[in-house]
């Protein structure tokens, strides 16, 4: 997931959610939505990943900090440029191996969070915050085309062979971005080193399993998914959407968190507004009216079969915009179930950096979601041979 965000209604590289001024808000209906919550995993706070393509390390770091919580570690902050840093070493290394036919950029998949801190570890915020001396926001823009850049210049191969440098001056200009990371630090008074730190939290990377739900791969296979942030290739379980609801409900339920990368860049997902539906109209054929009451009021949705998300998937009307984290299950006055999103775009919406999914919109415009696998119904994990 690279991660887009709108611009009052126009998509935009940069990330933004501009808080409703004093006027908007005066002028706003009130909303009649009411939601009560069913069940809560433990979550840390809401951050911001600014400008940058990183919700994948944001949301699945988000997501094992709940789970450090649901194992009784406590509560941490985790860092996200650490595994940034050691994520854009990998994507170097295949992208030449490739010779530049393979992406390279800033997005990435959950298995990519997990695949790198069981390699390099992870480190806490606290001893590498990743930004440049008086920075306190995210800015990838200009260090994306400068990595980049070298790369390519690297591979036209001016001596007929790859200049055995080339990592070392690669690593250089990203600590120059990102700073370099200590060799090991303090954690309450002990010494330790990224995995050793990894190892005290009790991660095991094989406890964790990707999923989706798409029908030109059989059911029940792992394959590898084909979409451009997946740059290391990683598999995922196909199991049919209905069976991808009952894992994420599952889990929820059980205390458990749930990574999940999706579409948002439909108008009917409004991170200000706090609500991902479906209506039941389009856009289109809406009234200006109800256009603007399906924000504030119950709507009703679209039933979602199988073969409307494949149609979806195989047209790139669905993409794999944005990774986020769910953390729990609420419902409205009327009783239909909602997931609870913790996002990574700041704290600058109603809801505080959360917002509402609609079950239709979950399974509409889902592409992949992580869990532990302990979190899957033992039906379907046998189904998938776990």
């Amino acid at each position: 997931m690279k991660s887009i965000q709108f611009l009052i209604g126009a998509a935009a590289a940069s990330l933004f959610v501009f808080p409703l001024s004093a006027q908007e808000k005066k002028n706003k209906p009130e909303s009649t939505l009411k939601f009560t919550v069913v069940k809560e995993a433990k979550a840390t706070g809401v951050k911001d990943q600014y400008h940058s393509g990183t919700c994948w390390i944001f949301s699945t770091q988000s997501f094992l900090e709940s789970e450090f919580m649901r194992m009784g570690k406590g509560e941490t902050d985790l860092s996200e440029m650490w595994l940034v840093r050691c994520g854009y070493i990998e994507k170097a290394k295949k992208y030449m191996r490739m010779m530049g036919k393979t992406n390279f950029g800033p997005g990435g998949e959950p298995h990519d969070v997990i695949n790198l801190a069981a390699q390099y570890g992870l480190m806490p915020q606290s001893v590498y915050a990743g930004m440049p001396a008086g920075e306190t926001k995210v800015k990838h823009g200009e260090m994306d085309n400068v990595l980049k850049a070298i790369l390519d210049a690297q591979l036209k191969l001016e001596e007929k062979q790859l200049n055995p440098n080339w990592l070392a001056a690669f690593t250089a200009v990203l600590d120059a971005y990102l700073g370099a990371p200590p060799a090991t630090f303090d954690v309450n008074g002990k010494k330790m080193n990224p995995k050793e730190y990894a190892s005290s939290l009790g991660f095991n990377a094989a406890d964790y399993v990707g999923l989706t739900s798409f029908t030109h791969q059989p059911f029940y296979s792992p394959f590898v998914l084909e979409i451009p942030d997946n740059w290391a290739w990683g598999e995922f379980q196909n199991v049919p959407v209905n069976e991808l609801s009952a894992i994420t409900d599952n889990a929820l339920m059980n205390g458990y968190s749930v990574a999940w990368g999706a579409d948002v860049s439909e108008s009917y997902f409004s991170h200000r507004n706090g609500l991902a539906i479906v209506p039941e109209k389009s856009m289109e054929d809406m009234r200006k009216g109800e256009r603007d009451s399906m924000w504030i009021a119950p709507c009703k949705e679209k039933s979602i079969t199988q073969f409307m998300r494949q149609e979806a998937f195989d047209n790139l009307a669905t993409q794999d915009d944005h990774g986020m984290q769910l953390t729990g299950i609420s419902t409205d006055q009327n009783g239909k179930r909602y997931y609870m999103v913790k996002n990574s775009w700041g704290t600058s919406n109603e809801l505080g950096g959360y917002f509402y999914c609609s079950e239709a919109y979950f399974q509409y415009k889902t592409v992949s979601i992580l869990v532990h696998k302990s979190a899957i119904p033992k039906d379907i994990a046998k189904k998938i041979g776990l």
